[in-house]
């Protein structure tokens, strides 16, 4: 059921601007958002930096679910098909997005094993990434798709010969790691050397002697307060503001606590997303956990029901308005509400709730702790959802890449 047709062909669109866009044009906050509008025309994530296993935990999703949610770099697409649900509808803004989640998915059709997905898209890098390119995929790819890949970035490279070296190292979020990683050396820090620790308390003793002190750098902390030090993060203004109410009012306090987290809260073995940190890389098979689309144990499960996404380059609400009442049983926001003005949350709310279906769930996460929907949403729309706060609690404090200040689940009311 993927749709490759040319309604959802790769362009620049204005609706990531309708998206960004929240102050005039010559005001300072204005151009701000007219800055990141224009980076978030390219790739931003190569990867999901939300965590799909806590996702499909909380979502309770099974056979039979009809799932709509954001895309973004799609590692969260192919996570929940390894469920086999009914139908997942993924949407996204962002052209780049779209290519990428494309190119996974013909990835899973067409290449020929599981040891080749892997090699895609797992491994640092592999010069013969390309040439499977050429031969396996480019034939089954829509023409939008093959001008994406087969076009240049500013370098003047093929894009697809980003695969011959490290692809995680790419997009916004794969040059804010690297900038993360020079600022830290300047510092004398070589964050990978936290992969030589070999428990809980070697990775928390190797954080607060050697990376806690970096955030507390006059440098640092200069840099961090101003908002377009996080565009690579893929964070606009307006959620750089509320990103900042977790802390201290310092920018650097609250990435000190989301990176104390990722770094000493789980072990290395369990967590891909501080190896993507640290390493800039995956772990090898047996390493250390993958991504679930790279796990073979779910190689066969993927490759048999790929055809039940869907992919559609638009916005939530509007593919939303297009869809019959109760016909939907689990919706993924990411992060997405925290770039909303009031009017566009309370317009996807009301497609949220005419939308679902009995026993629906919503998840979502901010740059907040708590939910950003009471006093925002009208309570005519949320009084038909609960809070499940205690559960939202225990989700975000499993979430293992350890970016976001809240995850929050809502369950439908039983009518």
């Amino acid at each position: 059921m993927t749709d490759l047709s040319s309604d959802i062909g790769l362009r620049k669109n204005r609706q990531v601007a309708d998206a960004v866009y929240q102050n005039k044009a010559l005001s300072k906050a204005g151009f701000s958002e007219r800055v990141f509008a224009l980076l978030f025309t390219g790739l931003v994530y190569p990867q999901i930096w939300e965590d799909s296993d806590v996702d499909i935990e909380a979502m309770a999703l099974t056979e039979g679910h009809r799932v709509v949610t954001i895309a973004s770099g799609g590692c969260n697409v192919l996570a929940y098909l390894t469920r086999r649900p009914a139908r997942i509808d993924a949407v996204d803004l962002n052209t780049a997005h779209i290519a990428l989640n494309r190119l996974k998915l013909a990835a899973v059709r067409h290449l020929p094993s599981q040891a080749d997905l892997f090699r895609f898209f797992g491994e640092a890098g592999n010069r013969a990434n390309s040439a499977a390119y050429d031969r396996f995929l480019a034939p089954h790819l829509d023409a939008a798709t093959r001008r994406y890949w087969e076009g240049r970035n500013w370098r003047g490279r093929k894009r697809i010969r980003a695969f011959e070296g490290n692809f995680y190292q790419t997009g916004l979020l794969g040059l804010f790691i690297a900038s993360a990683h020079v600022a830290a050396r300047l510092h004398g820090v070589d964050p990978t050397r936290i992969l030589a620790a070999k428990n809980l308390g070697d990775q928390r003793r190797f954080f607060e002697e050697e990376m806690a002190p970096v955030f507390r750098s006059r440098l640092i902390r200069a840099i961090l307060s101003r908002k377009s030090s996080l565009f690579g993060l893929g964070i606009p203004p307006a959620q750089y503001d509320s990103l900042i109410t977790s802390g201290d009012g310092t920018m650097a306090s609250v990435l000190s606590a989301r990176l104390e987290k990722l770094a000493c809260h789980f072990p290395l073995r369990s967590n891909y997303f501080a190896w993507q940190a640290f390493a800039r890389r995956y772990p090898a098979p047996g390493e250390a956990a993958l991504p679930a689309y790279l796990e073979k144990a779910n190689y066969e499960t993927l490759k048999a029901n790929i055809e039940r996404v869907a992919l559609h380059h638009m916005n939530f609400t509007d593919l939303l308005a297009g869809r019959p009442a109760a016909s939907v049983d689990r919706f993924v926001l990411l992060d997405a509400q925290d770039w909303m003005t009031d009017d566009q949350l309370n317009a996807l709310w009301t497609e949220i709730t005419r939308t679902a279906a009995p026993g629906a769930r919503v998840i979502f996460r901010t740059a907040a702790e708590e939910t950003l929907l009471p006093g925002r949403v009208s309570p005519a729309l949320l009084d038909q959802w609960h809070y499940d706060q205690d559960a939202s609690r225990t989700h975000s404090a499993r979430d293992r890449s350890a970016i976001y200040g809240g995850f929050h689940l809502y369950l439908k009311n039983a009518s």
